[in-house]
């Protein structure tokens, strides 16, 4: 048995066994659905939601929103970090409404998405904006600020006379890695404002919205099967794009580090 094999087989008696404790727990020691529904109660949620229709519209619309606002994050984040990271007079300009917007927490601009955009997916778009923005932004700035000078002194000697081909051909490929990770966290942090924007009444529709929704009937059974689809949906995410930047982006940069 390969190391794989063993720390999947490893991981999936984990979860087993985690059911189980909390299949006891709950039915034997709590006793009230309310309070801590089963994994049999949960389990009877998903499948109900599941042939309603439901819950895969709401997994929609919420991918919908999240992909809204975390590509707008990506077309203006990139760009900006990167004139912020290479062109000092760019990086003097804009830190100081960098610096004063970015410790706003994202949840404080609700009310302006609605404002703005109503109770429409541009709003919900708009909260995930605000929350992966200043990660990818502030990741891309480190990373062409730490651009090693004989990289470029190099890029400068093999032919990349102006800037743009300093950017293209150098900063960028050094600073992908970097730009990779903080798209990552960025991912984190709109998926967790997708659910609280939802929850907060910027959208009609969603996970999130769901969530609260069941809340206030006091269907507990269905608000973990949400909660459950939200924990897997973000995983799922996560992995699929950390395996296509391993895989396609950075192939290069495998095996560097042990």
């Amino acid at each position: 048995m390969n190391r794989q094999t063993q720390k999947r087989l490893l991981g999936i008696a984990a979860l087993v066994v985690a059911a189980a404790i909390w299949q006891i727990v709950a039915e034997y020691v709590v006793g009230r659905s309310f309070i801590l529904p089963s994994v049999t109660d949960v389990a009877g949620a998903f499948v109900t939601l599941l042939e309603s229709g439901t819950l895969v519209a709401d997994i929609v619309v919420s991918l919908e929103h999240f992909g809204i606002g975390l590509i707008a994050a990506l077309l203006l984040g990139v760009p900006v970090g990167i004139l912020m990271g290479w062109f000092r007079v760019a990086d003097f300009l804009l830190d100081p409404i960098i610096e004063i917007l970015r410790p706003i927490p994202p949840l404080a601009w609700i009310p302006f998405a609605i404002i703005w955009f109503g109770l429409t997916t541009q709003a919900a778009g708009f909260v995930i904006f605000a929350g992966a923005f200043f990660p990818i932004l502030t990741a891309t700035y480190a990373a062409f600020r730490s651009v090693p000078k004989v990289f470029v002194e190099a890029g400068k000697v093999l032919g990349c006379d102006t800037s743009l081909e300093l950017i293209r051909y150098v900063a960028l490929p050094a600073a992908i890695p970097a730009i990779a990770s903080g798209i990552r966290i960025a991912m984190g942090v709109g998926w967790m404002c997708l659910v609280a924007a939802e929850m907060f009444g910027v959208s009609r529709s969603g996970l999130g919205y769901q969530l609260w929704h069941n809340y206030y009937l006091h269907q507990m059974p269905n608000v973990v099967v949400y909660m459950l689809i939200l924990g897997f949906a973000g995983l799922i995410i996560d992995r699929i794009f950390r395996n296509y930047v391993d895989q396609r982006l950075l192939r290069w940069h495998a095996g560097e580090v042990a």
